[in-house]
């Protein structure tokens, strides 16, 4: 074996292992791009707001007639699940895939009937339809596409954990097999 693939070897068991000393195993690694979009109250977002802080991610529109409103109870039930745990420093960013449609306004009414503490999460836009395909894929490996058959907007249905260094570390399945525990534990190991 060349010099180069027992460096990449060692340096990945070293991750790993690192990684599994504190209670956290991560299944992915992409560094979150710089982005500073408008939230439903009108107020700029920026990943430097939210940098120090474990992350949970994911991606919605409010004309979605399918996985979007599971999706987003999910989500509530997670943030229900995080505050019961005593836990205070998280965030939560949703970002709309529908930007076009979903103005800080149209998001408001679409989070309302959930009861969600907005202290800590931010439903975003104010990016265009290229911009969140572009963010989505080059953070997150995940896809976002307009349907030209309908009103709808094509997206994955993961959640995703960003750590405080603002990396990607970690995707979960959003919508049926929601693993609540399991992302609780992780941000509380990750806030520490």
């Amino acid at each position: 074996m060349n010099k180069k693939v027992l460096l990449f070897i060692a340096a990945a068991v070293t991750l790993m292992l690192s990684a599994c000393a504190n209670g956290f195993e991560g299944n992915m690694e992409r560094e979150l791009n710089n982005f500073s979009y408008t939230n439903q109250q009108n107020d700029k977002v920026s990943l430097n707001d939210v940098k120090g802080t474990p992350t949970l991610v994911n991606f919605i529109f409010t004309n979605c007639d399918t996985v979007c409103p599971p999706m987003t109870f999910n989500m509530k039930e997670i943030q229900s699940a995080i505050e019961k745990e005593g836990i205070t420093d998280y965030r939560i960013l949703s970002f709309s895939v529908d930007p076009e449609n979903d103005s800080p306004e149209v998001l408001k009414d679409f989070m309302e009937p959930y009861t969600i503490n907005e202290d800590n999460w931010d439903f975003l836009t104010g990016y265009s339809q290229e911009e969140i395909t572009d963010f989505a894929l080059d953070s997150f490996q995940a896809i976002v596409q307009d349907d030209p058959q309908s009103d709808q907007v094509i997206h994955g249905t993961s959640f995703y954990l960003v750590d405080p260094e603002g990396t990607v570390v970690k995707s979960y399945d959003g919508i049926s097999d929601v693993p609540v525990e399991e992302i609780v534990a992780d941000i509380k190991t990750l806030g520490k």
